[in-house]
């Protein structure tokens, strides 16, 4: 294969970020795009150097069956997010899609499923789990540095504005709480209606954390604070989710995340690793470094140590990427896969492993802090490639 052809669904932020790489990476060419929002369209394509060779779609059964798109990747930010990554792939389309990857367990099935029947690449666009810090600490966790591991904790804590909760479906603008009054116009966008610990921790910290122990969560427990918001009562989210789990290596793990809390604008992600032989955690701040003890090195207190996002191995196409250059890895490995059949370090099974622990995570939740068990996605006695469970 040449190029991978592809079309880009959903043309928010997200995607004018995702056109920039795609133009600057060899190996792609955009044939499609998609939005049901007009204006987002003519944005989008503004952003394109060859807007003219360019399909646009409004109708997203019409997208997939526009036969000079090899692959989709999947922009939107709704909870059909899963169903529209498995539609794809029944449609003999690739997927390359932003997080999380699903907001319900029957959705993870249906692209697990679809991935083991067609043959074709199912890629998670998560890009944290590139950053360099993360493969030291996956590497010093693997070399049993620190022992066993006992402990873990992770949390995405992010402010972002309140612009996202509202907007004009017409024209595609977004508008913070103080705009409202004088823009009767926008709406209440889906972020509403998303579980806040799905689009969290189940979107990066949880493939961050289960990366470092080669690990999978079997078990979960969640709690959340009431809702709406305490701090913006204009927003029907909570403020503050939280879960406990266990892994399969018997690894107790906290995840906490939330979005609608003014928080100090820098590091929104935080983890932490407690070993019976020593520790390592993130910085607290931008003024601080991360941290690491060993008890078999006559340390006596945490030592700061100068791990980074960026990675000091990155090649010269990653920088500038986005997100500490980490963006350039989630597309590159996507092309590899599509076009050299190379194995992704994120395949669908460990994919749908990052977001499936904050979907029961959230089911606990709605159920009063029920203990919920999480599947292994992977084929076996009872299942067979390309069939679905008699249990989800």
């Amino acid at each position: 294969m040449d190029d991978v052809r592809i079309g880009i669904a959903g043309l928010g932020h997200r995607a004018l970020n995702w056109i920039r790489l795609l133009q600057g990476i060899p190996g792609f060419r955009i044939t499609a795009v998609y939005d049901w929002i007009q204006p987002l369209q003519e944005r989008a394509l503004g952003h394109i150097s060859c807007a003219g060779d360019v399909n646009v779609f409004s109708n997203y059964d019409e997208f997939l069956a526009f036969e000079g798109m090899d692959a989709v990747g999947l922009c939107v930010r709704q909870k059909e997010v899963g169903a529209m990554a498995a539609q794809a792939l029944e449609a003999g389309k690739h997927v390359n899609s932003e997080v999380p990857a699903a907001y319900t367990m029957t959705d993870c099935w249906r692209i697990v499923t679809e991935m083991e029947r067609t043959g074709l690449v199912y890629s998670l666009a998560e890009q944290t789990r590139f950053w360099g810090v993360i493969d030291g600490w996956r590497n010093l966790v693997a070399e049993g540095q620190l022992g066993k591991i006992t402990y873990a904790e992770g949390q995405y804590v992010g402010w972002y504005g309140t612009h996202q909760y509202f907007q004009d479906f017409n024209t595609g603008k977004q508008y913070p709480i103080e705009a409202l009054p004088d823009h009767p116009e926008a709406e209440p966008t889906v972020l509403h209606a998303l579980p806040v610990i799905v689009g969290g921790i189940g979107s990066h910290d949880m493939s961050v954390v289960l990366k470092v122990l080669d690990d999978r969560v079997v078990e979960v427990v969640g709690m959340s604070t009431k809702e709406p918001s305490y701090a913006f009562p204009e927003i029907s989210r909570a403020d503050i989710q939280v879960a406990l789990m266990k892994t399969e290596k018997d690894t107790v793990i906290r995840m906490l995340c939330g979005f609608t809390q003014p928080r100090p604008h820098g590091d929104h992600h935080w983890w932490q690793f407690i070993g019976t032989k020593g520790g390592m955690e993130w910085r607290r701040s931008l003024n601080e470094k991360p941290k690491m003890w060993l008890s078999d090195t006559q340390m006596n207190d945490w030592a700061e140590v100068d791990w980074q996002y960026r990675r000091t191995d990155a090649p010269s196409g990653a920088r500038g990427s986005g997100h500490g250059d980490a963006d350039y890895y989630v597309h590159a490995h996507f092309r590899d896969a599509v076009r050299e059949d190379k194995p992704l370090a994120l395949d669908v099974y460990k994919a749908m492993e990052t977001v499936a622990p904050a979907i029961r995570a959230h089911d606990s939740i709605v159920d009063g802090g029920k203990l919920m068990t999480v599947p292994d996605f992977r084929p076996g006695p009872d299942r067979a490639a390309g069939e679905m469970p008699v249990r989800m």
